[in-house]
């Protein structure tokens, strides 16, 4: 049945169509006897909690950030089944995000190219919502810098949003490998990350309950690159590592050069990205050790994606693109078709 929704949200502009699609959801769930079919067709058949960072997630399956920018559907997250939502990228005050046209499809290749730039309405916004979130959904923030601040100030970004969003939500990831804020990725370093962990760390500690606090990385590094960075990650206490964002790379693509050239920058996700963020998790399995949890996030669509994240060390999985094009039951297929170890 999606498949012809599809067809429908695919001639909408990407931003339209996400917007329509989940309203859509929305609509069908609030009509009487429909909505009551549809709850029933989400519910996943085949579920298992596990604990994760402290937490006892009720699946491993997540809805990744970038999804749910400003928390705005939680309810309906929790409907479809997903055991935990991540929202954001949030920042300290809202903003526009980069020009129209940001968000392109490229459904030969299963993917999706965003520019998007950390759009939201601000963190105070965003703690209003979280202040009606549903009882029994996992949520977790995913925090950022805004554009106009200088990477010199960018602790201050991070720490305001940390102690906004503590209380709100279940776990905070510290996002510094998002490639369209410009100069993002250059926090990814010992210099940034080191002091900013211990400052939000004291502010964890003071608090009465102690909440995880996640990072996320990057795909694009080399393995020399990786390993240093993975020294990095031992000495900022996190409790897990998620891996990993979109790519630079435009590798995988069958669509030719030239269309590509007039997509433009932006993030790369999806299919094409699935086994070089493989290639990082099973890095980070290794180097890590069980010491550190992994979230698995890229190229998503079945329970089989979600085995392979799991075989390379990841104890969750997030999906972000496959929701585009698998729909509201991923959730269920995903959990349906898995084989857990």
């Amino acid at each position: 049945m999606y498949q012809l929704i599809r067809l429908f949200l695919f001639t909408l502009s990407p931003e339209k169509a996400h917007d329509v699609a989940l309203k859509l959801i929305q609509f069908g769930l609030s009509v009487p006897l429909i909505g009551g079919i549809l709850k029933k067709s989400f519910k996943p058949e085949h579920t298992k909690s596990v604990e994760f960072a402290g937490i006892q997630f009720p699946n491993i399956v997540g809805l990744a950030a970038g999804f749910d920018k400003d928390a705005k559907y939680l309810n309906l997250w929790k409907t479809i089944g997903f055991g935990h939502v991540e929202v954001g990228t949030v920042t300290p005050r809202p903003q526009p995000g980069n020009p129209k046209p940001r968000l392109f499809r490229v459904p030969q290749d299963l993917a999706v190219i965003n520019r998007m730039g950390f759009n939201n309405y601000g963190v105070e916004a965003m703690v209003e919502r979280l202040k009606k979130r549903p009882q029994g959904l996992i949520v977790g923030g995913n925090i950022g810098k805004n554009k106009d601040t200088d990477n010199d100030l960018a602790e201050d970004d991070y720490i305001f949003c940390f102690q906004k969003l503590y209380d709100h939500v279940d776990y905070i990831t510290v996002n510094v490998s998002s490639p369209n804020t410009p100069g993002l990725r250059d926090l990814q370093s010992e210099k940034f990350l080191v002091p900013l962990f211990e400052k939000l760390h004291a502010i964890r500690n003071s608090k009465p309950v102690q909440k995880p606090i996640f990072i996320k990385i990057a795909p694009d590094f080399q393995m020399s690159s990786l390993k240093k960075l993975v020294t990095v990650i031992k000495q900022l206490n996190v409790q897990a590592v998620i891996a990993t964002n979109t790519t630079i790379s435009r590798e995988n693509l069958s669509i030719s050069p030239k269309e590509i050239d007039k997509i433009g920058a932006g993030g790369l996700s999806g299919a094409p990205l699935f086994e070089a963020s493989n290639a990082i998790l099973a890095t980070l399995g290794i180097e890590l050790g069980p010491q550190i949890p992994l979230i698995g996030v890229g190229g998503i669509f079945n329970g089989y994606d979600a085995s392979e994240k799991l075989v390379r060390g990841a104890g969750l999985v997030q999906v972000y693109t496959g929701f585009i094009y698998e729909g509201p039951w991923i959730v269920k297929n995903i959990l349906k078709d898995i084989s857990y170890n």
